[in-house]
């Protein structure tokens, strides 16, 4: 079932997170969200998987050898281009 839950923009293109969304969504002062933006055209708000450099620590296990800058770029571009169509 969904539940609709209702909040008011201002003037300054600001909103409050109703007090049982931040709950859904363990949100606390100062935490990220993300606003994910569907081709339908709904909006989903969401906690970033990753909110910090620091959380991002040991995710990704070791590497066989030093990667240069150049290597990781060049990764980061090709998984970019697997996930969004538009980077293509």
């Amino acid at each position: 079932m969904m539940k609709e839950v209702a909040a008011t923009l201002t003037s300054k293109g600001q909103i409050t997170i109703p007090a049982e969304v931040r709950r859904r969504l363990d949100l606390a002062t100062g935490d990220q969200i993300i606003f994910v933006l569907a081709e339908d055209g709904r909006v989903e708000l969401r906690r970033p998987r990753f909110p910090t450099i620091e959380s991002l620590t040991g995710i990704a296990g070791k590497l066989p050898h030093p990667m240069s800058e150049e290597e990781m770029m060049r990764i980061a571009h090709e998984d970019r281009c697997l996930t969004d169509p538009e980077e293509r």
